[in-house]
This record gives structure tokens, sequence and C-alpha cells, in this order.
């Protein structure tokens, strides 16, 4: 089973869920690799990468469900008080930022950003799970006291 980078794989996915319609990334299901695609950066990519089926594409936060159904499990996990207004928020355009501005005046953005970190890092290894990969996470912070 060939291993992923971690970081990598999120940095991928990330690139995929906001880089615009025209940016792709896939894995190398034989050296775990990670080729970005659009036609805004110049990084050579695998000739064969549309057309062998030994490249998975990346999916986006969206399609790993790391959006706006996360958002609503923060809020009644961490936020269950503030569940209807953070609800409330994703009625207009441009609600992740007004969301994050809302969670900074609560003093709760670093408690979204790890919630957000182990949903995506669990999402992340089922995906890969899925796809035959093995995940190589890094080890977790070091909690000093």
């Amino acid at each position: 089973m060939v291993k992923v980078n971690y970081n990598d794989l999120f940095i991928a996915a990330d690139f995929v869920s906001g880089g615009g319609g025209g940016a792709s990334a896939y894995v190398c299901t034989e050296t775990g690799a990670i080729h970005l695609v659009s036609s805004y950066i110049g990084e050579e990519v695998p000739d064969d990468l549309e057309t062998s089926d030994k490249y998975f594409a990346v999916p986006s936060k969206r399609e790993l469900d790391l959006g706006f159904r996360l958002v609503l499990s923060f809020a009644a996990d961490e936020m269950p008080d503030a569940y209807d207004e953070i609800g409330g928020i994703f009625r207009k355009k441009g609600a992740y930022g007004r969301f994050k501005d809302f969670l900074a005046r609560k003093g709760a953005l670093e408690k979204w950003y790890a919630y957000e970190e182990d949903a995506t890092r669990a999402a992340l290894r089922d995906w890969c799970e899925e796809n035959g990969l093995e995940l190589d996470l890094p080890p977790p912070p070091s909690k000093t006291g």
C-alpha cells in the first residue's frame, strides 16, 4: 500500500476546493505523489494523468462533506446555544468570513480550526482507505503544560 503525505494531501484538497473550476489534483497510486493541475501554475504533470487508472482525483472539501454540515456539527457540539445564529449566517454570500468573524468575537475561532482539522484528517484518512492508500499522518502536536 503506497503512503500519501497528509500535509500534501491536505494542501491538494484545499487547492481543489478553492481554486475555481479549473483546479484539480491527483494522487499517483504507485508513488503517492500528488500533482496539482491548474492554468495558473506551471507544474509538469505526467502525460498519462487523465488517461491512466493509476491516478485518483483528490476530492474537494465539499465532496468530503467538510462544508456547511461540518459547521452545523461544530455548532451542535461546541456552541449549541448559538446553533440557530450560526445557521442564519449561512443564508447569504460570504458566510464563511462572517462565521469566522462571529467565532473570533466569541473566542471560539481556535476551537473551530481544531475541530475542522480533526474532521479533515478523518475524512482524508477514510478517503485514502477507500482507495487503497495509506495516509502518512504527522505525529500529533505535543501538549506541554
